[in-house]
Formats: C-alpha cells, structure tokens, sequence
C-alpha cells in the first residue's frame, strides 16, 4: 500500500489513452483505490511550486531530480509498479513549506 511521502514508479496514461509511460512520481495522498501523486523529473527547478530532492539517490532514484508539485495526477493504485523509496526528512519538509506556501485554490 503507498504512503504519503514514498517514490513509486507508476504507468501514467497518455491524454488520449492510447499508450502509457513509465515515470517516477511522489505519493502526496490516498483516497481508497486512487493516489494523488505528483511528478518526478530530472529537469532543474523552473518555477516555485517545483522541489529540487537534495536526497534523490537515497530516495531510489538514478539521477539528481525535481518533484513538481503543480502536476498532480489522480492515478488508480494499480497503475503504481514499483515503490523506489522515500524522501529525505529534509526534502520532505521542504516540500511541505512550499506546497503551503505556493498550491492553493486560485478562483
């Protein structure tokens, strides 16, 4: 079962459904058979709602990486393969401070 704070790599759907890719993502939340997660690349930060992972090796991941808390997707845990890891204290609370900070309802 996926928990808050852990790297998994997941099957994220394609938009039109026709094909999947593989991608590490962060698990932020559970809601029954579904996770919220957000994703996980290996660009620089670009914007202030992105987290660079100071412990992206300890995490299970190959390469220096960035979690982007603006790309969330709703994803059914089955689509889930592979837990990796899970982040650093540090990176966490990081990513707690800026997902306080920066995500909110802008309407």
């Amino acid at each position: 079962m996926p928990q808050p704070g852990e790297i998994w790599l997941a099957e994220i759907p394609f938009t039109s459904g026709a094909a999947s890719k593989l991608r590490p993502v962060l698990v932020l939340w559970t809601d029954a058979a579904d996770v919220v997660v957000a994703a996980v690349t290996s660009a620089e930060p670009r914007s202030t709602t992105d987290v660079a992972l100071h412990g992206w090796s300890a995490a299970g991941l190959r390469v220096a990486s960035t979690v982007r808390l603006s790309r969330l997707d709703c994803l059914e845990q089955h689509l889930l393969r592979r837990r990796l890891g899970v982040l650093a204290a540090s990176d966490a609370e990081q990513a707690t401070r800026v997902w306080a900070a920066e995500i909110r309802l802008r309407f």
